[in-house]
């Protein structure tokens, strides 16, 4: 009788620690899954964080900008989209109309499914008087109203700077004049130069092949 009971009792032990064995597998693999999960989501977000910029990318600049509707933007906050740009005043009564027929021009002829993958950026060389209020005046002037028309100022030393990195030149002859360059920039969405168009009244092909190229990038 004792010697059925000492069998009773290791098997009933023999039992509990396969039990035990099993529930601490499943614990353990159940462990390494949440394990393994975490890295793939770690991976995910390390691959899905934004890659470095470029040395030749505007969005290395750290300055501040104000927007036609009085946000506060730095270039950086433009990218993953393709920008054309140009440097205007709106007081101008020579090139920059011209400029700015020409911007719209642009920007009537790219294809529609590409529009959402481009901005058209206006920077103003004469912040003092191109406030916000200004420049959405300005805007609806020229019914450059939509999502994809940007207008920016920022302080003259801010805008100097962006200026020489576009190769753009200004100079101020009048209490209300300037001379500047009349150049369009196209930049691809990591902000790296990608085309310029000079001129006024130029032909747009090129500069309308390029944008299309660097937006089919992101589609």
């Amino acid at each position: 009788m004792k010697s059925n009971e000492n069998i009773k009792f290791y098997s009933d032990r023999s039992i509990r620690l396969f039990l035990g064995l099993a529930l601490l597998l499943v614990s353990f693999q159940s462990c390494n899954k949440v394990k393994a999960e975490d890295k793939l989501d770690e991976k995910k977000a390390e691959k899905a964080a934004v890659k470095s910029i470029s040395d030749l990318s505007i969005y290395n600049l750290p300055s501040q900008w104000t927007d036609q509707n009085n946000t506060d933007i730095e270039m950086v906050d433009l990218r993953g989209k393709v920008l054309v740009m140009v440097m205007i005043y709106t007081s101008c009564k020579a090139a920059c109309p011209r400029l700015v027929a020409d911007m719209r021009n642009i920007e009537q002829r790219i294809p529609a499914k590409i529009k959402d993958n481009v901005k058209f950026v206006l920077v103003s060389i004469d912040p003092s008087v191109d406030t916000p209020k200004r420049l959405k005046s300005f805007a609806i002037e020229n019914k450059m109203e939509g999502d994809q028309w940007v207008f920016l100022r920022s302080s003259e030393e801010n805008t100097r700077e962006f200026a020489a990195v576009l190769a753009v030149n200004y100079k101020k002859i009048s209490p209300l004049d300037f001379s500047h360059s009349n150049i369009i920039s196209v930049f691809n969405a990591e902000g790296e130069l990608a085309y310029q168009q000079e001129g006024l009244g130029v032909n747009s092909d090129e500069t309308i092949n390029k944008i299309t190229l660097e937006a089919e990038k992101l589609n």
